[in-house]
This record gives C-alpha cells, structure tokens and sequence, in this order.
C-alpha cells in the first residue's frame, strides 16, 4: 500500500487509529453482553464504554507491544490506561483472534462496501459509452486479424455485462465474509457464553460464525480475494482492449490526452496509454494476493498464525489498489476519445474481404457444395490479401462464383447493417427493456 495508488477513503480502513477503534468496539460490546448475563458487573460495562471517544495513541501501543511482543495484550493494556480497575473485565472468556478475526472481517466487509461502489460508477460510465457508441461500426478481430463488424458500443457492453457479473460475485463475497467469532480459546465457548457473539455479531451488523476454531475458517477469505482477482482481470482486459486500440496503427481509440501532459521525456510527439497500462500492472498485483489467501486455508489443528503476516499486507494492499484502479477505470472509459472516422478507414482496409462468410454462406444456399464454396470465396480474398484486390471485384469476374451469384447478389452480400440488425437484442439483454 504505498500513497501513489491510494484513495484516502480506502487507506483509512486499515490504518492503525480504525484497527484499533473497532477492537475497542468489539470488546465493549463483548462486556455489555457479559453484563447483561451477570458475568461482569454493568459498572465495568459502562466504565469500558466511558472511553469511547479516547483518541487511542499508536505510539503508546507499539511502545507497550515491544515489549509484551502481543499486539491485542498491547492494546488492552493501553485500555486499561483509560478504563481503571474496571478494565480487569474486558477480554473475559475471550481470545485474541476473536478480536483480530472479526476485526479484519469488519474491515473487509467496509472495503467491500467502497469497491461496490466503485463498479457502480464505472458500470454507469461503461453504460453511457455503450449507448453512445451503440451503432458506431467498428471491425471486430479475432486473432488480432479482421474478422467481422461489430460497433464499439458492443465492446461497451460486453464490459458492462462482465462488471455487472463482477458486482454480484462481489456482492456474495462481501455476504460470505461479513462474519462474527467470539468463541474463546479453540472455538468450544468453554469460557463465554454463546450469546456473547450473537450481540456483538448483531451489533457490528455481522452473522456468528456458525463454527469457528479459534480462527474464523479462512476458505471465506479464500473466496474474497479470489474474487478481488477475478474482477482485477476484468479491469485488465479492458484496459488491454483500450491499448491495442490505441496502437498507432490502430488508432480507433485513445485515452484522453490533457493540455499540458507530456508523453515522452524524449520524443515530444508521444500519446502513450500510460493510464491502461498502470491498469494492466495492478491488475497483476491484486491477482497476486489471491493465491496466499488460499493457501491460508490450511492453518495447523485448530489455528497457528501462518495466516498473520498475510493477511496484514494482502488485506490493505489488495482492496486499496482495487479501488484504485476501478477509479482510474471510470475514469479512463468515462473521457475514452473515440474516433468513428478511422473505425470505418480500418474496417473497409481490405477492400470487403471481411465480408467473405456471406459470400460463402450465399453459395452454399445456391447448392455450392461447402468444401467447394470455401475455395471460391478463398481463392479469392487471397488476392486481396497478396495483391491489394478489390474483393467483390474479383467475386464477380470469378466465373465458378458468377455460375452461382449474380452481380448484384453479390453485391448484397457486402451490406454493413447486416452484421448490426442484432444490436438492439443483445442491448436489451444486456441493459434490460429500458
């Protein structure tokens, strides 16, 4: 997590005053539970709570943890600085992971909450763009090679659909998360009542854990970050698409280039995409954090704290530069110059040879044999391709092909609305009848 690619928003998630005002709150409301069954008394419970607005001091903390080596004991025993006697009563029954874990679980579930609202902006931005661009022809490529017309709307709304899945699986890894364990020592309640974790849960808008062994299962976090790779993969194919289409052969769209920026300390001619590219980069750090998540699952017997270390670093950095780069998405795709005009120079490049499937198509429904029809239509786009040929003028003067197609059938078979009569079905399932 380093300032370049935070938001504060994000950053103050997992900086140590929030860490710590959350544990304050999971152990105060740990004693109003144990208040409530005659464990503690409710003047403990309400001296605990009367520290509520302590600005906690960092430094005291760290001072304390090195030399407790505990960061929980740390803490409490900084509490207890501003609680008094009282503060004999915090932590009863409890273990530390129980406060880290559903820390940590708070923490990503506020990050989850952030994240979703950035897909929501750049869902809108990518929304907007597609109907913008909705019958903006365009080639399509497969291979990187001409393929078919497609229109950059289409591109628009293949991303939007894409995000759209991103947010729920989002959504769902949020839910899987959002949970609760104040369980005690190796998970069996033996020294605190169940309902300790049924209000705290309740109170911190969280579910209990329905079985925690002393660590809330780390398959949970597994899913979660999995999915922050998922959707950073997303973020980098679009970002990828962007690219190539700014290649200066290319040239069909580019990012915005703003007065005043520079891109080359060398060559001052220079637009680069420096904006998609960054993008490809953090894509590839946050799938990175993925894969120790996972193998965070298989903690010793019932914890050790393997899981500790990264968690600390893959819990702050994957989520900020998420959200960092969601935002630079949005706004990426949100000021995206779009050039129709060279869109249509590249599409109509080779002189209709992105037009051949119909010729084919066309021959075979005049009984041209399918194996034979691929050879007419081949043989000639080859010309295209070798010699600069003009394909329907070769079509035509091909006599195989003119046994079967008259001049203006051929013709027909070179109209761009044929490949674009569909767009408005496959917006309607993408953004619905409105």
């Amino acid at each position: 997590m380093i300032p370049r690619y935070s938001r504060p928003e994000m950053a103050a998630i997992w900086s140590p005053e929030t860490k710590f005002r959350i544990w304050f709150e999971i152990e105060a409301h740990a004693c109003d539970a144990q208040a409530e069954l005659g464990v503690i008394p409710k003047e403990a419970a309400e001296a605990v709570w009367k520290a509520r607005d302590v600005e906690f001091d960092v430094a005291r903390i760290d001072e304390i943890e090195r030399e407790v080596k505990h960061d929980v004991i740390a803490f409490l025993t900084h509490l207890a600085e501003h609680v008094g006697p009282e503060a004999r009563f915090v932590h009863q029954g409890m273990t530390s992971s129980d406060v880290l874990d559903t820390c940590f679980n708070i923490q990503l579930v506020r990050a989850a909450d952030i994240l979703l609202a950035d897909l929501d902006a750049l869902l809108a931005a990518l929304k907007r763009r597609a109907f913008e661009h909705k019958d903006t022809v365009c080639i399509g490529r497969s291979h990187g090679i001409h393929a078919e017309p497609v229109t950059f709307g289409l591109k628009m709304a293949q991303a939007y659909a894409e995000m759209d899945r991103n947010r729920r699986r989002l959504a769902e890894a949020r839910r899987e998360v959002a949970t609760c364990a104040i369980s005690g020592a190796v998970g069996t309640f033996a020294n605190i009542d169940p309902r300790v974790e049924e209000h705290v849960a309740r109170k911190l808008g969280l579910e209990v854990e329905p079985i925690s062994t002393q660590v809330i299962p780390r398959d949970r976090h597994a899913m979660f970050f999995s999915t922050l790779a998922v959707i950073a993969s997303s973020v980098e194919r679009i970002a990828t698409e962007i690219r190539h289409l700014q290649r200066t052969e290319v040239l069909e769209a580019e990012e915005y280039f703003s007065p005043g920026q520079k891109g080359s300390s060398a060559m001052p001619h220079k637009r680069n995409p420096v904006l998609t590219e960054n993008l490809t980069g953090l894509a590839r750090m946050v799938r990175a954090y993925a894969l120790p998540a996972m193998e965070n699952v298989a903690l010793w017997h019932e914890r050790d704290i393997s899981h500790s270390s990264v968690e600390r670093m893959i819990g702050p950095d994957a989520t900020v530069t998420l959200d960092f780069a969601l935002a630079r998405l949005t706004g990426v795709i949100d000021k995206l110059v779009v050039y129709p005009e060279n869109m249509m120079k590249n599409l109509n490049r080779f002189r209709g040879l992105i037009h051949s499937q119909r010729v084919l198509l066309a021959l075979t429904q005049k009984g041209v044999s399918r194996e034979d029809a691929y050879r007419l239509v081949q043989r000639n786009a080859m010309k295209v391709w070798e010699q600069g040929a003009d394909f329907m003028t070769e079509l035509k003067a091909d006599p195989d092909v003119a046994a079967a197609l008259s001049p203006e059938e051929i013709e027909e078979k070179f109209d761009l609305g044929y490949h674009t009569k569909h767009v408005d079905t496959i917006f309607r399932r993408v953004f619905g009848e409105a």
